[in-house]
């Protein structure tokens, strides 16, 4: 009996993209999350987590797993999709676990190890068990008014009406769009030449921090007005501004002159990646999402 498509996070940022493509594809996809949204969005949704210790037996029939949640919790569901039939994964994992390998900050070292550990047991147990396996590493996402990060910026813009940046903000970046990712995603899942590799997935425009927050008021209708701190008073402005970032660390602000950059050619080749440049707009209308 043929198998049915699984998305693991399937309300996730990547995954609020990856289910109407595959609904627009004629597909009608499993969706796991810990809460179904209103309407089903052409998917069967499952509600729970990948930790529901009876999730084994409401799973049906399996072929390909789109996991779009953290890649550490994947390793220990693996045994039980593969039971379920699973034969190809696709997982995110994401380019920090090179970036911020050597962060001062010991938290996101821990990341880094995690990452590295969870794509290394991933990869371990799917090549046991001959299931085919893709690793997919993107840069710094951003989905207009969905993300972290990119929004934000934006989100601090429009509370200060400026934004302050550590020293020139030079460090490069390369910003990618979730949508793209879902495109690359369901590329690898479709590829032979993508079984068993693992890809870095950055945007399709290198350009300085600066460059980038400059784009992000061009994006919100707004003149680029930003304020380049000298690194002594950076802290200083970082705990100003802090409350309105949750989730930000200071070392944030010492990466802003670090390149974090990374080649595509892999992903060129073997997926046809040829993500959008940089220019975010933020009345774009949303997405599916919960």
């Amino acid at each position: 009996m043929q198998g049915r498509t699984l998305i693991l996070g399937a309300t996730s940022l990547v995954g609020r993209f990856v289910l109407p493509r595959l609904v627009a594809a004629g597909a009608r996809p499993i969706a796991l999350s810990r809460r179904a949204p209103d309407g089903d969005g052409g998917a069967d949704w499952l509600a729970g987590d990948l930790a529901d210790a009876g999730l084994a037996g409401r799973l049906p029939r399996l072929s390909t797993v789109y996991s779009l949640t953290p890649i550490w919790l994947l390793p220990d569901a693996l045994p039980m999709l593969i039971a379920a039939g699973a034969s190809r994964v696709v997982a995110f994992s994401s380019t920090s676990r090179f970036t911020k390998l050597a962060s001062p900050v010991a938290a996101e070292r821990a990341i880094a190890a995690r990452l590295a550990d969870s794509e290394a047991r991933t990869i371990a147990l799917c090549e046991a068990a001959g299931v085919a396996w893709t690793i997919l590493r993107p840069t710094l996402i951003y989905a207009e008014g969905l993300d972290g990060n990119v929004s934000r910026l934006a989100a601090l813009i429009r509370r200060l009406g400026v934004l302050p940046l550590a020293g020139r903000g030079a460090g490069l970046r390369q910003p990618v769009h979730a949508d793209d990712l879902a495109l690359a995603a369901l590329a690898a899942g479709a590829s032979t030449a993508a079984e068993g590799r693992a890809y870095d997935l950055p945007g399709g425009e290198t350009l300085t921090y600066r460059a980038m927050a400059e784009r992000v008021f061009e994006g919100l209708g707004r003149k680029p007005r930003i304020l380049a701190i000298p690194a002594p008073l950076w802290a200083l402005a970082f705990r100003l501004a802090s409350p309105l970032l949750p989730g930000a660390t200071a070392a944030m602000g010492s990466r802003m002159s670090e390149d974090l950059t990374f080649d595509a050619e892999a992903a060129r080749q073997d997926l046809g990646w040829g993500p959008r440049a940089f220019h975010p707009d933020f009345a774009r209308p949303r997405p599916y999402s919960s």
